[in-house]
């Protein structure tokens, strides 16, 4: 299931998430800071997505409220919720 996500509060613009049965098969990210997110992105493949969620949610950029890595939670918590409504 392919999953599009636009994050609020984050130089990152988009992400596009690929997760089939709870895995995450291939996350791409457009914007932000390209080095550290493919390095987010390539880790994050073939991994539960409860467990990402559970590792990443909350982080926070600075003084912001949220960061990119937070915002990743959000997507793949909103992808697991679509997914089990499939």
């Amino acid at each position: 299931m392919e999953k599009i996500f636009i994050p609020r509060g984050v130089c990152s613009r988009k992400y596009i998430i690929d997760i089939n049965d709870g895995i995450i098969e291939d996350i791409k990210i457009e914007g932000g800071c390209h080095g550290n997110l493919q390095g987010i992105a390539a880790l994050l493949r073939g991994q539960r997505a409860q467990d990402v969620v559970d590792r990443l949610s909350g982080i926070r950029c600075g003084s912001k409220s949220t960061s990119c890595p937070d915002q990743i939670s959000i997507a793949l918590k909103e992808a697991l919720e679509e997914e089990k409504l499939q």
